[in-house]
């Protein structure tokens, strides 16, 4: 199987990725849902940075630094960093930042690596509905220094488009911030991989061709 494969299978395996009916947070009633919190164990974090790896040396993103937004994406980019170092043999940087800015100690908005002027940073975030956590992180990581922001990095695209758009979030990030986000998998691969038998579930397929053809974004 693809890495992209194993990853939908993985994604089943955890729970993560489940079908039925289920109400956004948008209101849209949807045939699927991805839910992170399903990730629990160390050996689940494990596999699943080295998924964010893959994608990364797949497309051939060049990063300095891996930035995970607190909190969700905190524990995605230290995994995602130890991954690369251990698979490919790339040793980037990690850093993240913090909801409210330390006045005592060492002090800051950054744990780890400080932004500096020319890094590359790709941003390592679960999935991107709106846009809403990229638009919050942007001006800290460019109001500290000019750096780079090489990408985002995410695990599924739903391929949706955003509120009040018929382009989809990730075509907005780039369109209005110049970010190009890469996903591990997208809706569509999903489906294929139902279609195929690489998961259980085929039954779901026109509900969720269904869902897209409502949805669905035009890029």
């Amino acid at each position: 199987m693809t890495y992209k494969q194993q990853f939908i299978r993985f994604l089943a395996e955890c729970g993560v990725l489940k079908f039925g009916t289920f109400q956004l947070k948008s209101g849209r009633i949807a045939p699927y849902f991805l839910n992170a919190g399903e990730y629990k164990k160390g050996s689940q974090l494990k596999r699943l940075g080295e998924f964010y790896a893959d994608c990364i040396a797949d497309h051939k993103i060049r990063a300095d630094t891996l930035f995970g937004p607190a909190y969700k994406g905190v524990p995605l980019a230290l995994s995602a960093a130890v991954a690369l170092y251990e698979k490919y043999g790339v040793d980037v940087n990690f850093s993240f930042d913090r909801k409210e800015i330390k006045d005592h100690g060492e002090g800051g908005m950054f744990v780890g690596k400080q932004p500096e002027d020319g890094e590359k940073i790709v941003i390592i975030e679960d999935v991107m509905t709106s846009g809403k956590a990229l638009g919050e992180v942007l001006p800290k990581l460019r109001g500290a220094a000019r750096v780079e922001i090489a990408g985002m990095v995410i695990t599924v695209d739903r391929m949706e488009k955003a509120l009040g758009s018929e382009k989809s979030a990730v075509a907005q990030a780039y369109e209005k911030e110049g970010v190009r986000v890469y996903s591990i998998v997208t809706i569509r691969d999903i489906v294929a991989a139902l279609e195929e038998g690489i998961i259980e579930g085929k039954e779901h397929v026109p509900a969720i061709l269904s869902y897209l053809e409502e949805y669905g974004a035009k890029e």
